[in-house]
């Protein structure tokens, strides 16, 4: 869950005394979503069809573990010496992956790189995501990927031997634009109505960065915050609640209609495309990175990235 005993969650020396202890809560954090992986191969009686969701879920991961060690540094504002700059950026990238939202340092310590690996994580949702979430989200960029594939090869898009018509495709577009909506104009509304102002958020990258992380980490359901105590004013305790319910229960309730309208569907004998294969695993890695990338970039230019590029010209 990532809710701690202690105020300082996993940096409080009861709760992670060590290295050993930190690995260990990682592989637990984990370790749900990867088995759900296997859970849902077993469910459908096709094993071979939780491979791309396995496999596209640590491909993500691994571009995210990427994106946060290019940058070569020590220990930074915020971080424990016992864990030091590796296993505090090994932490802050698995759980906001796994959307636990548990810390062991503070997120103002770390490189902008690795807190645009944490944003990553949270948009993209299934790398390898939430428990259950996680894997909801993947079926529904696979439904996505599948009629992509169809389009672009003139086929009838189809899954588990299912044709996929617009309703479906209706449903997971909407599932998709949820995430965003629920983002990205609580964002704007906090600088609109003054809200971020009122608690004395700077206007430069990394006050914008502060806003965005606040709304990503509620819609994602992670939890981690990039506010602290500032952050705890009636508009932000009641726009991130709406925001963590819209964000948990609508895409819910979007893929059970989803699934209550393939439950009955007849199956095909015809051999469609194969969504078991490594070949579609590597298209349905590009077109999830694809369609996050564009639908967040602006937002991203303007927060991590920026600041990123801000450091570099100052020498950091």
């Amino acid at each position: 869950n990532g809710g701690g005993y202690y105020g300082a969650n996993s940096a409080y020396p009861f709760q992670n005394p060590n290295p050993a202890s930190d690995i260990f809560q990682i592989f637990l954090m984990l370790l749900i979503p990867t088995a759900l992986c296997f859970v849902y191969g077993r469910m459908l009686g096709k094993r071979r069809e939780a491979r791309p969701i396995l496999w596209g879920a640590y491909s993500l991961f691994a571009i995210d573990l990427l994106l946060a060690f290019i940058p070569n540094y020590g220990l930074g504002r915020g971080m424990e010496v016992r864990f030091g700059g590796f296993f505090s950026t090994f932490w802050t990238v698995v759980t906001t992956a796994v959307t636990t939202g548990s810390e062991n340092s503070s997120l103002f310590g770390n490189h902008p790189l690795v807190i645009l690996s944490a944003f990553m994580g949270m948009l993209i949702q299934s790398s390898p995501g939430g428990k259950g979430v996680g894997v909801m989200y993947m079926v529904m960029y696979v439904v996505i990927t599948v009629f992509i594939v169809g389009l672009m090869s003139g086929r009838t898009p189809e899954y588990l031997g299912m044709k996929i018509n617009a309703r479906d495709v209706k449903l997971v577009m909407i599932t998709f634009l949820v995430h965003p909506v629920i983002i990205l104009v609580p964002t704007v509304l906090a600088y609109a109505t003054g809200a971020a102002s009122a608690i004395g958020v700077s206007t430069g990258s990394t006050g914008f960065t502060q806003i965005f992380y606040e709304f990503t980490s509620a819609a994602a359901n992670n939890g981690s915050d990039f506010l602290g105590a500032t952050g705890n004013t009636p508009f932000f305790n009641i726009s991130t609640a709406l925001v963590m319910l819209s964000g948990r229960f609508i895409p819910i309730g979007l893929l059970l209609a989803l699934a209550g309208s393939m439950m009955n569907r007849r199956r095909t004998s015809e051999i469609g495309l194969r969504t078991d294969s490594a070949t579609f695993t590597i298209v349905l890695v590009g077109s999830i990175l694809l369609l996050v990338v564009l639908t967040f970039f602006p937002f991203l230019a303007l927060g991590p990235i920026l600041e990123f590029f801000q450091k570099r010209v100052n020498g950091f």
